[in-house]
């Protein structure tokens, strides 16, 4: 066994796709130049900056420039990639500062492959699963899926998914199981993937190594070959496979070495699509012509295509997800207009997947639902609200982030998203999903940091991503947190669950369908792994009523000088359910309010902030606080010093649940395509119920 997961290295494929572009002009011929001297041909270095976003201000009109903003952002920054020296103008025309974090992704580019060119010459097989020692490119991907069902048939089945790519490439993913090519047996179904975003190469990695480290330990390892008797896992480490390819392809070819350093004489002399985000649609509604998504005029690819992690049909069209195509968050002509997220919205329609994980870069963090913040007012002029599993996407997105020392959050704590993945599967099935956003500084960085993110490194040393997704997986066949539906039926139908409902966007709606089947064994006894009946989205919400009357109450007032904070403090010495504080100012000036608890030493730990728009009164709501010290900043970011008044408040708080409704599955009885039986199916989460069958039984020896 061994032997058969030996790497194997695909060195001609970049090499012959670097002299096929040179021929076609497609790529300049150079000789490399001194290292640092690359560059546009305007001189100007793309980089990698952080720019200073203090307050929710700050991030808007950030992102309304236009520029390639990453995923990698904090309360205080956000960090973009200038391609451009007229990106640069951009942020200094706006007002907003920054600093130089990688001042040549060209040089960095070209450093990282000559890491990873001596770390695969000294290393004859890598720790990982699959022992692979660089970054795979596109056809490296799909020859180690057919190598995995080659290796163990019985456990693995290649697939096409539904939808080639807008440049006609079909996208290929896995599904390992027990006993794999039998009909669907009512296993539940954990999904993971890699690659939505072009530039984010250890995201698909990542989800190969999972692959192949199932399918190499099953049958020695006691853990993973029970899970897989109990779980179908579907794989598709690349979704975004056009964009990919343009990316990993001039990434791989950068070389700024002198020749007389080894390096090469036909070179890409910039980042290229090395840094590309989105896929390959260039003008809307229509397939790029041949070369057009990597010759397109934008630098580095980013200004061109489609988001396909804003583009998922949940509240499509909303905050975090951008309406113009320039943007690097553009979220579409449509929701689901795009190939790739019509794939997974097919695969996860057509299976009870009650789990999903998506690999994003960088940031080490485990994001759970939903993508904006519970007090934004929604479509349907309510507060969108904490999903109604809060609770235990929390308990599972920690028990996680302690396997690789991520952190542990909601997705609108990075900033706010609609769109993604998760806003969709999650709202719409009921199955868990996250988002890994792997790595702590870089879109692809040197390949054995890839290794560490995934096996575990220092403290955590055998563990890391790899202990996460088999907690992910644990997750998905543990029948408490999902459905289940039993009973008996004649051996050999095929039962089906099926309903259709209107998903919401952020400007209507959408009809979605789930539609999963499986067939009835010998015994005639079926268990049915399942999403629970009712939606989280149309599911009832938990609303915290204030009190009217205080417990406790104190009013301040002052003056702040811009960029001169200003402090008061307030004590919460009693049990409370609410401390609220709120800041009011007469003139349409920008202060911003941010709420700090004082620890014994007299260090700050921050609790809550609120940093609106331009005249946008400020208010911090926390839940259940500690008892102590507090400390309330007020921060000016405008030009004059308004005089303001804050209020800090303790309050008793009761809880009511509003709206909510209750959905049925259709559960259908059928022999060969004909209804035998059709019934209501009600069933929550961690609850069994059975299906009587006994009228599909009857007809059976008829029908």
């Amino acid at each position: 066994m061994t032997a058969s997961f030996r790497p194997h290295r695909r060195r001609t494929a970049l090499a012959a796709a670097a002299a096929t572009a040179v021929a076609f002009g497609l790529l300049p011929t150079v000789v490399a130049p001194p290292a640092g001297a690359a560059g546009a041909a305007e001189g100007f270095r793309v980089q990698l900056v952080t720019v200073d976003t203090p307050n929710r201000a700050a991030k808007a009109l950030l992102s309304g420039l236009g520029l390639d903003m990453t995923e990698h952002a904090g309360h205080d920054y956000v960090e973009v990639v200038l391609h451009r020296a007229a990106d640069a103008e951009a942020l200094r025309a706006a007002g907003l500062t920054w600093n130089v974090r990688i001042p040549d992704l060209a040089q960095r580019e070209s450093e990282i492959n000559t890491a990873n060119r001596a770390y695969a010459a000294a290393t004859q097989e890598s720790p990982l699963p699959s022992g692979r020692d660089t970054y795979r490119d596109l056809a490296d991907y799909n020859d180690d899926l057919g190598r995995l069902a080659a290796i163990r048939p019985d456990l693995v089945k290649k697939f096409a998914l539904n939808h080639k790519s807008l440049e006609g490439k079909t996208v290929y993913g896995v599904e390992i199981g027990h006993n794999v090519r039998a009909a669907e047996d009512g296993r539940p179904v954990f999904l993971m993937m890699g690659v939505h975003h072009a530039r984010e190469w250890p995201s698909g990695e990542h989800a190969i190594e999972f692959a192949y480290d199932l399918v190499k330990n099953y049958g020695s390892d006691d853990r993973i070959t029970n899970l897989l008797k109990k779980a179908r896992v579907v794989v598709v480490p690349v979704v975004n496979v056009d964009g990919f390819e343009k990316s990993v392809n001039d990434g791989q070819l950068i070389d700024l070495r002198s020749v007389d350093d080894g390096g090469t004489a036909s070179i890409l002399a910039t980042p290229g699509n090395a840094y590309k985000r989105k896929n390959c649609r260039i003008v809307d509604g229509q397939a790029p012509v041949a070369g057009e998504c990597a010759l397109v005029s934008s630098p580095g690819g980013f200004g061109a295509g489609v988001d396909p992690n804003r583009n998922y049909g949940g509240l499509w069209g909303g905050p975090g997800a951008a309406a113009e195509p320039v943007q690097a968050t553009y979220r579409g002509a449509g929701p689901f207009s795009e190939p790739e997220t019509q794939n997974i919205r097919e695969l996860v329609s057509t299976r009870q997947v009650t789990a999903l994980i998506t690999n994003h870069t960088f940031s080490n963090l485990v994001l759970r639902p939903n993508g904006v913040a519970p007090d934004t007012i929604g479509p349907d002029g309510q507060p969108i609200g904490d999903p109604p599993d809060e609770a235990a996407l929390k308990d599972l997105g920690d028990r996680m982030a302690a396997q690789n020392g991520y952190t542990s959050q909601h997705s609108w704590q990075l900033y706010d998203t609609t769109g993604s993945t998760e806003d969709w599967s999650y709202n719409a099935t009921g199955g868990f999903g996250y988002t890994f956003e792997i790595g702590p500084d870089e879109f692809h960085p040197p390949f054995p940091k890839v290794i560490d993110e995934y096996l575990g490194a220092g403290e955590f040393a055998g563990k890391g991503n790899r202990e996460a997704y088999l907690i992910a997986l644990e997750h998905a066949v543990d029948a408490r947190t999902h459905s289940v539906i039993a009973g008996k039926a004649p051996a050999g139908a095929t039962l089906r669950l099926k309903k259709t409902f209107a998903t919401p966007t952020w400007s209507g709606a959408i009809k979605d369908t789930l539609d999963t089947t499986m067939v009835v064994g010998a015994g005639g006894k079926y268990s049915w792994h399942v999403n629970p009946s009712t939606r989280p989205v149309v599911k009832a919400k938990q609303i915290k009523v204030i009190s009217s009357e205080p417990l406790k109450r104190e009013t301040f007032t002052g003056t702040t000088l811009p960029a001169m904070p200003t402090d008061k403090e307030f004590t919460v010495d009693r049990a409370a359910d609410v401390f609220e504080v709120k800041l009011d100012w007469p003139t349409p000036d920008d202060l911003d309010l941010r709420v700090f608890r004082k620890n014994a030493d007299g260090t700050l730990t921050e609790a809550g902030s609120s940093a609106g728009s331009v005249g946008v009164k400020e208010r911090v709501f926390l839940e259940n606080p500690e008892q102590g010290t507090y400390v309330l900043r007020v921060e000016n970011w405008a030009s004059v010093a308004p005089s303001w008044t804050m209020t800090a408040a303790l309050f008793d708080a009761t809880e009511r649940t509003e709206g909510g409704l209750i959905e049925n599955w259709t559960l259908s009885c059928e022999k060969n395509g004909k209804v035998l039986q059709q019934l209501p199916v009600i069933v929550d989460r961690n609850q069994q119920v059975k299906a009587d069958l006994g009228l599909c039984a009857q007809k059976w020896t008829t029908g």
